[in-house]
């Protein structure tokens, strides 16, 4: 039996290119091509969120909704998590036992942070209704963060006390990561498959009478593409342990980079994005609405009024009351975010709070009903 961990079929040869992308260092200086590229999307990451930190920063301090700074807490561990675990083996020597060990131990890491993440968001997702205070977001990323603890440790565990020959490297007689063995990333890749599956049927089921669902579709095509990706590295998997293994390896080796690569930016487009973006065409169709609604005779101010509130700065647009332009997730069954009032005093322009106290002034209705005589 040459498969310790699920395998019964001999390892892979070292001249296949799925494999031998995944040890290959350019010109022998330790950096693998396999840690490369998946640093590089990685680090371009990063990029833009320090471009956009400042413009971040300001909205998540104007809204009082916790759960916006826990998505974008989550993004920064993961992101700088990876990073570190690319400069880190680049630098060990992976053949030697102690870096061996030490680059195994931060794939593991890097896989119970990316884990606890994907975990978080679905339950966010699915019980943002009761999941707007800082308490229960506490309580939800304590359970994932245990349920990734217990999940990292079975395939840390594997991969250490019974590696996959078929990641074994003869020539430099040392293992490579191998997620656990087959039949573990088989089995859990399998698993999570069918739950994101279930996910998608439930607003076609009568149980979803019972339940608040997100209504907003990127909230299920978040899922469909984990589906996907869980049911294609279930496929490469169980190729690599019962059937062809140069295909099995060339199919885990995409899902891999593309999970590791690529999921974390997902996260962020998915249920950030919109937060953080200022978009003009939504602003000026949020303005429109409120100017559609008619106005009531006690509701016209007078003409110096009028004119001076109608100066907009940017900050205006920016930290402006309504939530419905940002304050709302792209998970969020229905309703808005409510806005911090100490920042909504703080965050004003000049001009939309002495827009405000004008309008104060002209606000009581026995003022507006008042005959005022004609010069």
């Amino acid at each position: 039996m040459y498969g310790i961990n699920g395998s019964d079929f001999p390892p892979v040869t070292e001249d296949t290119f799925c494999k031998y992308v995944l040890y290959y260092e350019i010109n022998n200086s330790r950096v693998r091509i396999w840690d490369l590229i998946i640093l590089i999307p990685n680090a371009l990451f990063v990029l833009f969120l320090v471009v956009r930190f400042n413009k971040a920063q300001l909205k998540l301090r104007a809204t009082s909704s916790p759960i916006f700074l826990t998505f974008y807490s989550l993004v920064w561990g993961n992101v700088i998590i990876s990073l570190i675990r690319c400069g880190v083996s680049m630098t060990v020597n992976a053949s030697m036992p102690f870096g061996g060990l030490v680059d195994k131990i931060l794939w593991v890491t890097v896989r119970f942070f990316l884990l606890a993440t994907e975990m978080s968001v679905v339950i966010f997702g699915l019980a943002f209704g009761h999941m707007d205070s800082r308490s229960s977001i506490r309580y939800v990323l304590l359970a994932t963060s245990f349920i990734s603890l217990a999940f990292t440790i079975t395939q840390g565990t594997l991969e250490i006390v019974m590696p996959d020959d078929i990641f074994h490297i003869d020539t430099r007689d040392y293992d490579l990561f191998g997620h656990g063995g087959m039949l573990f990333w088989f089995t859990s890749s399998l698993l999570f498959a069918i739950i994101y599956f279930i996910i998608l049927l439930l607003p076609w089921i009568p149980l979803r009478d019972y339940l608040a669902l997100p209504t907003k579709l990127s909230f299920y095509l978040y899922i469909l593409l984990l589906a996907l990706l869980d049911t294609t590295q279930a496929v490469g998997a169980g190729l690599l342990a019962w059937g062809s293994m140069q295909s099995g390896l060339c199919v885990v080796d995409v899902t891999t980079w593309l999970y590791f690569s690529l999921y974390t930016p997902l996260v962020y487009h998915t249920f950030l994005s919109e937060f953080f973006s200022v978009s003009q065409p939504s602003i000026m169709f949020s303005y429109k609405a409120q100017m559609d609604e008619p106005m009531e005779d006690d509701q016209v101010s007078l003409p110096h009024q009028q004119s001076f509130s109608s100066l907009k700065t940017d900050s205006d647009y920016i930290y402006q009351q309504s939530n419905s332009v940002y304050d709302s997730t792209l998970f969020e069954a229905g309703g808005t975010t409510p806005m911090n009032p100490v920042y909504s005093a703080s965050l004003q322009s000049p001009d939309s709070i002495v827009s405000g106290q004008s309008i104060e002034i002209g606000g009581p209705s026995t003022f507006h009903n008042q005959h005022i005589p004609s010069t």
